[in-house]
This record gives structure tokens, sequence and C-alpha cells, in this order.
């Protein structure tokens, strides 16, 4: 019903930039959060920048360096990555809650991720 498309990775040497994108289509109701997380090899998928309840939040990795911003016209999510480094390595995946209005469930979804390499 709701599928989410990351694009905009790739390979970028130290203190470079890079802007992910996430496209969201399908049976989109109530918004309840979205944001991205990041997975690095062996590693545990981690919370990188989310928006709900009206706010931002950023891991403190990456406060200061990433921004999280949306698109409504275009349903679409971005990460505006700079000074990227070798440890923001890792598969970037967009994600979705959304908030059944009838039961006030949450679900939520999950793109395919999207590679970003940080040479040294």
């Amino acid at each position: 019903q709701v599928q989410l498309v990351e694009s905009g990775g790739g390979l970028v040497q130290a203190g470079g930039s890079l802007r992910l994108s996430c496209a969201a289509s399908g049976n989109i109701f109530t918004i309840y959060a979205m944001g991205w997380y990041r997975q690095a090899p062996g590693q545990q998928r981690d919370l990188v920048a989310t928006m709900s309840r009206g706010s931002t939040n950023y891991a403190d990795s990456v406060k200061g360096r990433f921004t999280i911003s949306r698109d409504n016209t275009k349903n679409t999510l971005y990460l505006e990555m700079n000074s990227l480094k070798p440890d923001d390595t890792a598969v970037y995946y967009c994600n979705l809650q959304l908030r059944n209005p009838a039961t006030w469930a949450i679900t939520s979804y999950w793109g395919q991720g999207t590679q970003v390499t940080v040479s040294s």
C-alpha cells in the first residue's frame, strides 16, 4: 500500500556533500513521524534524523552537519548531508510512521535503502 524509494546515495570524499531523497507513494493517511536511519555493516540500524510532533531531532553524531526536510507537494523527504566523514558510511533508510485514525495504531514503513560511502 505504501512504498518508499530512496535515491541520491553514492561515493564521495570526506568533507563532501550528498542530498538523499525519499519519494513516498500509496495510501498515506495520518503521518505520525518520518525520518532517516542508517546501518553500517555489522552494526544496528540507528536514527539519523526525524520529524515528528512539529519538531526535528538529530543524532548527536550528525547534528550541525545534516538537515532533514520535506516537500509535501511532491511527497518527498530529504536529507542534506554536509561535511561527510568516513564514519557516515552506511546504508541510509527512509522511514515513515503512519497512524490509523480508527485504531490509533502506528505502522512503520521502510524504503529499500541507499548506499552512502565516504572515502578518506
